[in-house]
C-alpha cells in the first residue's frame, strides 16, 4: 500500500534522518509501523525551535513551502506558493493508495480540497482540533470541517475527531489519543484531600492555556487559608511574565515553574498530585487531562471541545468558568466534600485507563485494515 500523509507538521532532516515534533512522531510511528511505502508531503523548514524526535521508519519526503498569513510578506509568499503546493499535492494523491490528512491547518485545508478529486481512493483524516459544531473558529477551520463532513464532496473517508457530537455524518468517527500503555495501568493512590493539596499544570505557557489564571486561582485559595502548592510543567512565551508575577506577589514558596520535563518525570509527578488545573480557551483532545486522570488526579478544566465529555459533565472532574472568583467558588464546593472527590478520582482513572497506546494501536490497525 502506498500511504500518503498530507500535513502541516514540518519534516526536518537531522543526521540523515527524518524528524519532527516529538508528540506527532510518537503517534505517526504507530501508523507507520504497519506500512512499508510511505510518503509525507509537508514543509521541511521551521523558523522556531522544536522538541523533535526521529521517526522509527524513514520515508520519502515531498517538500512544500510553508503557508502563513500573519503579515503582508507571509501572505504574499503564501499566495504565490499555493499553485506549486496544489500541483505537488495532486501528483502525490494520484500515486497514493491511501490518503491521510492531518487537520486543521493551512496545508490540511488544501489537502481537503485536493482529495475531492479522488473519490475512489481510501482516505482517513485526523482532525486534531476542536470539532464542536458550535465553537467559534477561524473560517479556514470551519471550511475544513464542512468539507470533511460533506459526504458528497468527501467520499471513502473516515474522519477521526475528538468527542462524540450529535447529528454527525456517517464518515465522522469519535476518536482519542493516548500516552500510556496497558502495562502502566495501576490502582491509583488514594488521596485524602486534607492537609497539603498538590495542584499541577502541564502544558505550554501560552495565552490560550491560561496559565496565569491557574496561578491566580491557587494564589487565592492560599489567601483563603488552604494549604496548597502549584507546580507548572511546560515552557512558552509567557514564562518570563509568569515568573515575574510569582516574584512580585511573593508566591515562590508554593508556586514553582519547572519547565519541560521528560515523560517519566511527569508520570511520577502525576502519581502524587491531587489536582491538574488546565483552563484552556480551546483544545482538541487535551492529553494532559487524560494523563492526569490515568493516575487518579482530579482535573479542573473549562468546558471546551470534548472536555465535558471526557469529564462526564462533572462526574470525573471539575468544570469551571474561566473567571477567578467563579472558579474558586466551584473548587471550594468540591474541597468541602472529600468523599465526592475520592469517587471522582476513581471514576477518572477507570475511564482514562481504557484509552491506552495498545488500544490506540488496535484502532489504527482497523483503519489500515491490517
Amino acid at each position: 500500500m502506498k500511504f500518503l500523509v498530507i500535513t502541516n507538521a514540518p519534516i526536518l532532516l537531522y543526521d540523515n534522518k527524518n524528524v519532527s515534533y516529538a508528540p506527532y512522531v510518537a503517534e505517526m510511528n504507530i501508523w507507520f509501523k504497519y506500512i512499508e511505502d510511505i510518503t509525507v508531503l509537508s514543509p521541511t523548514k521551521h523558523p522556531q525551535k522544536l522538541l523533535t524526535a526521529p521517526f522509527n521508519n524513514q520515508f520519502n519526503s515531498i517538500s512544500i513551502p510553508p503557508l502563513a498569513f500573519t503579515n503582508f510578506s507571509n501572505i504574499l509568499s503564501s499566495v504565490i506558493n499555493v499553485p506549486t503546493i496544489l500541483f505537488r499535492m495532486f501528483i502525490a494523491c494520484r500515486k497514493a493508495d491511501h490518503i491521510h490528512l492531518r487537520c486543521p491547518g493551512n496545508i490540511g485545508l488544501l489537502g481537503c480540497i485536493v482529495q475531492v478529486f479522488f473519490p475512489n481512493k481510501i482516505k482517513t483524516a485526523k482532525y486534531a482540533g476542536n470539532w464542536d459544531p458550535n465553537a467559534s473558529q477561524p473560517l479556514s477551520y470551519r471550511l475544513q470541517k464542512w468539507i470533511l463532513s460533506n459526504t458528497f464532496l468527501t467520499r471513502n473517508i473516515t474522519v477521526l475527531v475528538y468527542g462524540d457530537w450529535k447529528n454527525q455524518t456517517k464518515n465522522i468517527k469519535p476518536f482519542f489519543t493516548a500516552t500510556f500503555k496497558n502495562e502502566d495501568r495501576q490502582v491509583p493512590k488514594i488521596r485524602s484531600y486534607s492537609g497539603a493539596l498538590k495542584f499541577v499544570y502541564i502544558g505550554s505557557l501560552v495565552e490560550g492555556k491560561r496559565p496565569l489564571l491557574a496561578i491566580k486561582i491557587v494564589e487565592n485559595l492560599k489567601n483563603k487559608g488552604y494549604n496548597v502548592r502549584l507546580d507548572l510543567y511546560g515552557d512558552g512565551v509567557l514564562k518570563s511574565d509568569l515568573n515575574n508575577y510569582i516574584l512580585k506577589n511573593q508566591l515562590s514558596s508554593f508556586i514553582k515553574l519547572h519547565g519541560n520535563k521528560e515523560k517519566e518525570v511527569i508520570k511520577a509527578v502525576l502519581k502524587e498530585a491531587d489536582f491538574l488545573i488546565l483552563l484552556s480557551q480551546s483544545e482538541g483532545w487535551p492529553k494532559a487531562i487524560a494523563e492526569a486522570m490515568f493516575f487518579g488526579v482530579v482535573p479542573i478544566s473549562t468546558a471546551v471541545s470534548c472536555v465535558p465529555n471526557m469529564l462526564d459533565f462533572g462526574t470525573r472532574g471539575i468544570i469551571v468558568d474561566p473567571d477567578v472568583n467563579s472558579a474558586i467558588e466551584t473548587v471550594e464546593g468540591y474541597l468541602k466534600n472529600t468523599e465526592r472527590l475520592k469517587l471522582m478520582a476513581t471514576e477518572a482513572s477507570r475511564w482514562s485507563q481504557c484509552y491506552t497506546l495498545d488500544v490506540f494501536e488496535n484502532e489504527i490497525k482497523k483503519l489500515l485494515k491490517v
